[in-house]
């Protein structure tokens, strides 16, 4: 059986999707991009910001559904320019402890939806 999760403190979905989907104690969470739930906007500047957004995306959404990043077993990482890596990597690992940190891989793409250079989906275990 499976639970739909969803917040106001993530972006809506902007397809036939939804933020997340709880299996079990496994949560799905679906592709965050840097918009800001409360205006629809996008938040731009450089990558750091960006990554930050993203970050808070997905902190809505694992609060949402009764976790925290340390449930996190998985994330994939999505970027438009691999040179934006390290930037990228540093405000990621602000989110989790290193020795405990979730498997990860972080594939450069030729774009992302609405244009934006990161996206993050992250699997959890309750």
């Amino acid at each position: 059986m499976k639970k739909i999760i969803s917040t106001k403190n993530a972006p809506a979905p902007i397809g036939p999707y939804n933020q997340a989907v709880l299996s079990g104690d496994t949560l799905y969470i679906s592709g965050q991009i840097p918009l800001d739930a409360s205006t629809g906007k996008l938040v731009e500047g450089n990558i750091s910001l960006e990554t930050e957004k993203v970050m808070e995306n997905l902190n809505a959404v694992l609060i949402a559904a009764d976790m925290k990043f340390e449930n996190v077993v998985k994330s994939s990482i999505f970027l438009s320019d691999m040179n934006k890596f390290a930037e990228v990597n540093t405000v990621y690992g602000n989110y989790f402890n290193e020795e405990t940190a979730p498997a990860r891989e972080t594939v450069e793409v030729a774009n992302l939806p609405k244009f934006v250079n990161v996206e993050i989906s992250m699997i959890a275990v309750k």
